[in-house]
């Protein structure tokens, strides 16, 4: 028997799956949270893995605030 997966395939995918992915993507594209300079910014103080992770929170938050905001598309 073929194994089962959980995630929806192609279009059919949940806002907060989409807020997910968008905050992945722009963590992983800025180094959001992590303290190290990246594109001309730069950070005076290391942040600890609690300050990481509240800032990673944060922008999940802001990135669902968007999708929930954002006009269904066409």
């Amino acid at each position: 028997m073929a194994e089962e997966s959980s995630a929806p395939t192609g279009a059919v995918r949940s806002k907060d799956e989409v807020a997910l992915e968008l905050m992945k993507f722009i963590s992983l594209q800025t180094g959001y949270a992590k303290g190290s300079t990246s594109a001309g910014f730069s950070s005076k103080v290391s942040r600890g893995p609690e300050e990481h992770a509240t800032a990673l929170l944060e922008l999940y938050d802001r990135c669902r605030a968007a999708v929930y905001k954002a006009p269904p598309a066409a």
